[in-house]
């Protein structure tokens, strides 16, 4: 039977490196020594975004500028201040002279080497036999890889400065010849290694023969985590981030009334993941899921806190909402048409083949006789971009667009008389205006359409009526 752990550490974290060595790594939960432990980190905070494009406003990184650019100087700028940011973390974290030298070379080179492909690659598309967009998906996975080995490097040199002894396992196959699956890439990094006497440390981005970011995109990191406690048949997977897995955002409804909801299952956890409020991705849940193997999510900074565990076949006890969630920044995107009855299959392929085109992520989907309405999380450009596809398919269709907001109550059993009337009361109380709404046959979860102006309103009304009334020290309990 394994007895370790797999633990990924979130990029805000990562950027304290006293946080991280004391609160994780010499103070383990589980025992008094720091092995038996494998821990895959993120690049530090804003490197990726810098890297590829801002994750929330899409302010264009090394990446966005090199997909689009008309002549090369705005990436190759690009990339010599992200050097000079990334020298700095640098000279932040070692004192002495020698290590410092090492962590420049290192991130120094992959970034060099970087600056050299694209460079091959801009002139290579010059000519006609060549085009640009058919490589962009490998330049952007190159790109991606770097913040992870920058930060991996330098945690292994310095907890190997702390007497643990740590070995750098690198996932992102920089100048391999072999492309390998996913799979075998990891069990081939962790073949022979002794986890009573090694601590590695994983970049929290692997190369693969298909690829990650096309099927994960920025989730990559976490479909690493999964796999290997997946492979190495883990006794638990453990996320450590910034803050709690709580019942409403604490900076909205105040920490004295958000709590930590100390036990969940995967449905919410998906669920929060379609709001971009992950604990993990879906997909890699899902690895984690079919193999019983409990997440654990963890608060950096309160070590002595057991977090949130998140299993496969936890119920709560009775019936409740175990947190109030949501997403300022969406978009109804609705189409209307009167041909649309009886041929939705046609409208419905076409929408989706545009939404997902842009990468924009589904929240919640409407449909009647005439039209079809996507709730959808991305930016202002994005939907502006899927309208124009989807005017030049559908030229008599009408086509509108409206920023909202989405809240929803969320719990792992939610099968309650009245809760739907109760919410949609506290949030009328408050004179908000529900757009939309929509309960889900699983009971896991409602969602509710707003205006972005009353969104902090609604997480504080619902939090309020059916969380802080009903609060027994962890969620709501309206059976009660």
């Amino acid at each position: 039977m394994n007895f370790h752990s797999v633990e990924k550490i979130g990029g805000t974290s990562m950027s304290n490196y006293a946080a991280v060595r004391d609160n994780i790594i010499l103070k383990p939960t589980q025992s008094n020594k720091p092995y038996q432990r494998i821990f895959v980190v993120s690049a530090y905070a804003g490197i990726t975004n810098d890297l590829l494009e801002h994750k929330k406003t899409g302010q264009p990184g090394v990446f966005s500028l090199f997909a689009n650019n008309d002549d090369d100087q705005g990436w190759r700028q690009a990339l010599q201040t992200l050097k000079i940011s990334m020298q700095a973390i640098n000279t932040s974290l070692f004192e002495d002279g020698e290590l410092l030298e090492q962590a420049n070379a290192f991130i120094s080179e992959r970034l060099d080497d970087a600056e050299s492909s694209l460079t091959d690659l801009h002139s290579l598309c010059q000519h006609g036999h060549f085009a640009l967009d058919s490589h962009l998906e490998t330049v952007r996975e190159m790109l991606a890889s770097i913040g992870e080995a920058h930060s991996a490097w330098n945690m292994t040199q310095l907890l190997k400065c702390e007497g643990i002894n740590t070995c750098f396992i690198d996932l992102t196959g920089w100048k391999s010849t072999r492309h390998l699956p996913l799979d075998d890439r990891i069990q081939l990094a962790f073949n022979g290694l002794d986890l009573n006497t090694q601590l590695p440390i994983v970049t929290g981005y692997a190369h693969s023969a298909d690829g990650l970011m096309s099927s994960f995109d920025r989730g990559y990191s976490e479909m690493i985590f999964s796999r290997i406690a997946v492979l190495t048949q883990a006794q638990e997977a453990v996320i450590h981030k910034e803050f709690h897995l709580s019942s409403a955002d604490p900076r909205i409804v105040s920490e004295a009334n958000a709590v930590p909801i100390g036990r969940t299952n995967y449905d919410v956890a998906d669920q929060l993941a379609k709001l971009g409020m992950e604990a993990i991705h879906p997909k890699a849940a899902k690895g984690l899921r079919r193999n019983n193997i409990p997440l654990r999510v963890k608060n950096t900074f309160e070590p002595d806190h057991s977090g949130t565990l998140i299993t496969g076949d936890y119920i709560s006890d009775v019936p409740c909402v175990e947190i109030i969630a949501g997403c300022k920044g969406a978009y109804a995107l609705e189409i209307f048409d009167q041909d649309l009855a009886g041929n939705i299959d046609r409208y419905d392929h076409e929408i989706l083949t545009a939404i997902h085109r842009f990468k924009a992520n589904i929240i919640a989907k409407d449909i009647n006789a005439n039209s079809i309405t996507h709730y959808l999380s991305t930016n202002l450009k994005t939907i502006k971009r899927i309208r124009r596809v989807l005017e030049e398919t559908f030229p008599e269709s009408e086509i509108d667009q409206q920023k909202i907001a989405i809240v929803s109550a969320i719990g792992s059993d939610m099968q309650i008389p009245g809760i739907l009337a109760k919410t949609v009361g506290g949030l009328a109380s408050q004179n908000i205006s529900v757009l939309a709404m929509h309960q889900s046959m699983r009971q896991v979860n409602m969602q509710f359409i707003i205006k972005v102006d009353d969104y902090e309103r609604a997480i504080k009304s619902l939090h309020s009526c059916l969380i802080e009334v009903h609060n027994h020290g962890r969620a709501i309990c309206l059976a009660s």
